[in-house]
């Protein structure tokens, strides 16, 4: 039985239910590839469909459209598949189960794949219909985008006629992307000795001291996205821990032993520890020192740091030498908003993240995501930071490299769809550059003098259980989509 069956557009939400039926977690896209595949061979669409599971469906221009520039509509068939404790759901090999309030459709216990399912579903109820007016269309549905855009990475776009493009995959009605940032991530690697524990020194006045091993925690902090809300100026905790190690490295007694923090690059911090040993009462005024500067400077953004203090047990310390290696690669690589955008009034153009860092079996590594919207920044944040990286005396591996989608100053299809907007609501939607990854940038590498746009309707909470899409936001999108399409 049909759980949306009455919401409107009819068949976009058919093909949304027929899609949620299919199991299409990323790296699980081979059911529906081939559903995409055999609907444009059940329609007598020309299709092709490569070896990733991409598939591109051409469809002639209606009465009267024959002859207008093609126009390249482009979604993602994969979802993230991520589900609540005690959700007893496959979702490897069962369909989702799908529910609505009637204003708004979720997936029970489960993700709902509106990123990107309700691309999918538009696309294929154009496809299908013989009265939308449109220009000739070439649908391309991706693969294995919430992965790392492999299906876009991999796509053969000289076959590709179109050169506008309107990506359907963003999640806020009323906002035309136009740009994204492109990316890499850094590893840098350095090698670390270790010596045994050094005996208790004595003081000034023959006593043994009170220097002792202690695991210092930095927690507290709010994090987030290191593109979305690099902006935000949240603290960062291994450019924190490294400030504090900094200081607490001028005392004779202090040695480093461990350090861990993040694990994720596309993920502002929020934790960092490290294992030294230091003079007891030197340590824990310093922690207190460094507390109260943290909660000054991050009392908006960060207002709950905490650095936590215990004994414990170790086996070996860093030499100084590493140690010194360690702390200055925290103080010296950059992170944060390195460049706003001219254009884009309070855009971030170029920014990077310390997103990892640890000690392991090959020695401190610490990773780095450097994002840009201009290739070039791109490429010269990379330099700077394997240059740094190098001078003390690290090896450097780059590596993820995803291509910029740059905002064109003059966008024939931007001024179009702004028009087309402004006619049907009455006001202008926000035209924005995101500084995060789409597949847009990979298009406009592959398609010389590409004009691009990516929309989409009002999806809440995507990538949880809690995801969320609005039905009437579905509605007024499509229609947006066919008043584009009707007025090119």
């Amino acid at each position: 039985m049909s759980v949306l069956n009455g919401l409107q557009p009819e068949r976009v939400f058919y093909y949304f239910e027929k899609i949620a039926s299919i199991p299409h977690g990323s790296g699980n896209i081979s059911a529906i590839s081939a559903y995409i595949a055999s609907f444009a061979e059940e329609k007598g669409l020309d299709s092709v469909r490569d070896d990733p599971g991409n598939v591109i469906i051409r469809k002639p221009g209606t009465a009267g459209y024959e002859d207008k520039p093609v126009v390249i509509l482009q979604g993602h068939m994969d979802m993230v598949c991520e589900k609540d404790e005690g959700c007893d759901l496959d979702m490897e090999s069962e369909g989702l189960i799908l529910q609505t309030d009637g204003s708004r459709v979720t997936a029970k216990g489960t993700t709902l794949g509106g990123d990107d399912g309700v691309a999918v579903a538009i696309m294929l109820a154009i496809l299908e219909s013989d009265d939308i007016a449109h220009p000739p269309i070439e649908a391309v549905f991706t693969v294995d985008e919430e992965i790392g855009m492999l299906g876009a990475a991999a796509l053969d776009m000289s076959s590709l006629m179109g050169r506008i493009l309107i990506n359907i995959d963003s999640e806020d009605e009323g906002v035309i992307t136009a740009g994204c940032a492109g990316g890499a991530l850094i590893k840098g690697t350095f090698s670390v000795e270790w010596e045994d524990v050094p005996a208790p020194q004595s003081s000034d006045d023959g006593s043994t001291g009170s220097i002792s091993a202690f695991r210092l925690g930095l927690t507290g902090l709010i994090g987030g996205h290191s593109g979305i809300e690099i902006d935000k100026n949240r603290a960062n905790a291994h450019v924190l821990l490294g400030r504090m190690l900094e200081d607490l490295a001028k005392d004779d007694g202090f040695r480093l032993s461990r350090i861990d923090g993040g694990s994720k690059d596309n993920v502002i911090p929020t934790v960092a520890t490290a294992i030294v040993m230091a003079d007891e009462d030197r340590l824990r005024d310093k922690v207190i020192k460094w507390e109260r500067i943290f909660a000054d400077e991050f009392a908006s953004t960060d207002p709950d740091i905490h650095i936590g203090v215990e004994e414990c047990d170790i086996d070996k310390v860093m030499s100084r030498t590493s140690q010194e290696t360690v702390i200055s690669a925290l103080r010296a690589l950059p992170n944060g908003v390195q460049r706003m955008s001219p254009e884009l009034a309070g855009t971030v153009r170029t920014s990077l993240n310390i997103g990892v860092m640890n000690l392991s079996d090959i020695g401190f590594e610490i990773g780095l995501l450097v994002r840009s919207s201009v290739t070039s920044e791109k490429e010269e944040l990379i330099g700077r930071v394997c240059r740094i990286i190098k001078m003390l005396g690290g090896g450097v591996d780059v590596s993820g490299d995803y291509p910029c989608w740059s905002y064109r100053r003059e966008s024939p299809l931007r001024d179009h769809m702004v028009a087309v907007y402004n006619n049907m609501y009455g006001h202008e939607p926000k035209v924005e550059s995101v500084h995060a990854g789409v597949e847009c940038g990979f298009f406009d590498r592959g398609i010389a003098d590409l004009d691009a746009v990516s929309i989409g309707p009002d999806l809440k909470d995507i990538h949880t259980p809690a995801e969320s899409m609005g039905i009437e936001s579905v509605r007024r999108i499509w229609e947006y989509l066919l008043e584009v399409l009707k007025t090119m």
